[in-house]
């Protein structure tokens, strides 16, 4: 099969082409190499340089693709408001410019990379009152140290539970806005071009070749980033946010997975999937995990701070994905955080 791999530089194309070459499939490998993401690292020998918001310039990159794998988007929560243009262009431009080119070029079988951030905050349940959905958060609240939901009925506790693909799409940032518009956008060419297209909503993805010590990697990665400078790992509101770490190979399989799934559709399909390992873990202690790892004694530091973009607890059903792709993850982040402390990053 000839695949063509948008992002095909970034740590988890790279873990993705790894695993396509073994399997003997075909890899276009196309990147745009933004140093955010990429740092000063030079584009991998044969990796096509594009800028995926001009659509003219894919060309002869599509002829005789199979399925086309959209990696490439700018990450992170968004650390400032005028970061609003470039997600806008990157994530969302980018991918309607890309949907463009293919149906130019008759390629009409996609699998897009999103996030667990299209649902903004999690499922929760109040022990009276059953399902409940909270209000955002408030500054007040967050300003006195009061971090988690309260049911709208009671004002009572919320109880966090899984999240499943059927969950309402309600972003909370620039990054989550920007993926639930690719996620419009690709369902929308799914229908107009009887197109078929699968959705991955990676939940946090760490592993060897992250980004190192920026505010556009993942939380594991500045964790390990403090630990090497000999500082305590910061961690924001009370470390008691829930979450699921899914290591990078994980994430490659299941692309794997996803990309012989939609070759065998039929045209109007699009789906959606969790991408998670199944096994839910405090902020806090993937901090702890990662120290370990390390060997320095070194306690994560609870600061209390918060970010107004951030949700309280966000934890994904894998189900759907082991029924209807065949996968479920392999290492449990015990395993993986403690490994990837000592794992190589890009610079």
């Amino acid at each position: 099969m000839r695949i063509l791999l948008t992002g095909s530089a970034g740590f988890i194309g790279g873990a993705i082409a790894r695993q396509l070459a073994e399997a003997g499939d075909e890899v276009v490998p196309v990147d745009v190499m933004l140093p955010m993401a990429h740092g000063s690292a030079d584009a991998p020998p044969g990796t096509h340089r594009v800028d995926v918001r001009d659509a003219e310039q894919w060309g002869d990159l599509l002829r005789g693709v199979d399925v086309v794998c959209h990696q490439a988007a700018l990450v992170g929560a968004g650390v400032k408001v005028s970061d609003l243009p470039d997600y806008a262009a990157h994530n969302d431009l980018g991918t309607a410019a890309l949907l463009s080119a293919m149906h130019g070029a008759e390629v009409d079988r996609l699998v897009v990379a999103s996030s667990m951030v299209v649902y903004g905050e999690g499922r929760y349940a109040c022990p009276d009152h059953g399902d409940q959905v909270p209000a955002p958060r408030s500054r007040e609240a967050l300003d006195a140290g009061d971090f988690d939901n309260h049911c709208p009925v009671c004002a009572g506790p919320l109880g966090w539970e899984l999240v499943d693909e059927t969950a309402r799409l309600d972003p909370r940032s620039t990054y989550a806005a920007s993926k639930v518009a690719q996620e419009h956008y690709t369902s929308a060419w799914v229908r107009q071009a009887d197109a078929a297209a699968i959705a991955l909503r990676y939940h946090n993805v760490y592993g060897p070749g992250m980004p190192r010590d920026t505010p556009y990697s993942g939380v594991a990665a500045m964790f390990r980033s403090s630990l090497e400078r000999g500082q305590a790992p910061q961690v924001y509101e009370d470390g008691g946010q829930m979450r699921d770490f899914v290591h990078v190979d994980d994430v490659a399989r299941a692309n794997v997975a996803a990309i012989r799934a939609v070759a065998g559709e039929r045209g109007g399909h699009y789906a959606a999937y969790n991408v998670a390992s199944g096994h839910p873990v405090a902020i806090r202690e993937v901090a702890e995990q990662v120290a370990a790892g390390t060997g320095r004694d070194l306690a994560p530091e609870v600061t209390g701070g918060y970010r107004l973009g951030d949700v309280r607890h966000i934890v994904a059903s894998p189900e759907r994905a082991r029924a209807g792709l065949g996968f479920s993850a392999r290492v449990r982040p015990e395993d993986g955080l403690r490994a990837f402390a000592t794992a190589p990053l890009r610079r």
